[in-house]
Parts: structure tokens; C-alpha cells; sequence
């Protein structure tokens, strides 16, 4: 990402009690062009709770950024061009 031109702050979250308030403190610390949220919060059916509270926050916190999601770290870059540019 960073070979790309993008500026990137990583946000890995638990799924346990943690994870909302460790996803509002990074969202609140600075302003994002693009949100990327991971397979392995999205495609656990036990994990959807948890998707639904973080893409509000997404929405809630960093309303101009552009959310998307990857399906591995190897298609991260990808997943990103396709809602902003360095």
C-alpha cells in the first residue's frame, strides 16, 4: 500500500468487547479517505453483529470515507483503488 502512495493506519479488532471501542478510538484519531474491513470479520455468520456495529461506526465516524473489503490481505490494494487514489 505504502509502494502505492496510500498512507495506511491498521486496525485489527477481537471479536470480544474490545472490538467496538478499539475501532471508535482509530476512526476518531484522524480522518480516512477509505475503510477496509477484512473477510474475517465479514464472512463468520457468528460475526455479524459485530459487522453491523463496525460498519456504523465506519459510517457514523468517518462519513466521508469510502468503505471496502477485501477478501485477503493480497487484495487489499485493490480493494482500495476502487474507492480512492493516493
Amino acid at each position: 500500500m505504502h509502494g502505492l502512495g496510500f498512507d495506511v493506519t491498521s486496525c485489527l479488532i477481537d471479536p470480544g468487547e474490545t472490538a467496538e471501542a478499539v475501532a471508535t478510538k482509530a476512526l476518531t484519531l484522524q480522518n480516512f479517505d477509505c475503510v477496509v474491513i477484512g473477510a474475517g470479520l465479514r464472512l463468520p455468520g457468528e460475526h455479524l453483529l459485530l459487522f453491523e456495529k463496525i460498519i456504523n461506526l465506519v459510517h457514523r465516524l468517518a462519513p466521508k470515507a469510502g468503505i471496502c473489503f477485501n477478501t485477503t490481505p493480497a487484495d487489499t490494494a485493490e480493494a482500495v483503488q476502487r474507492w480512492t487514489s493516493p
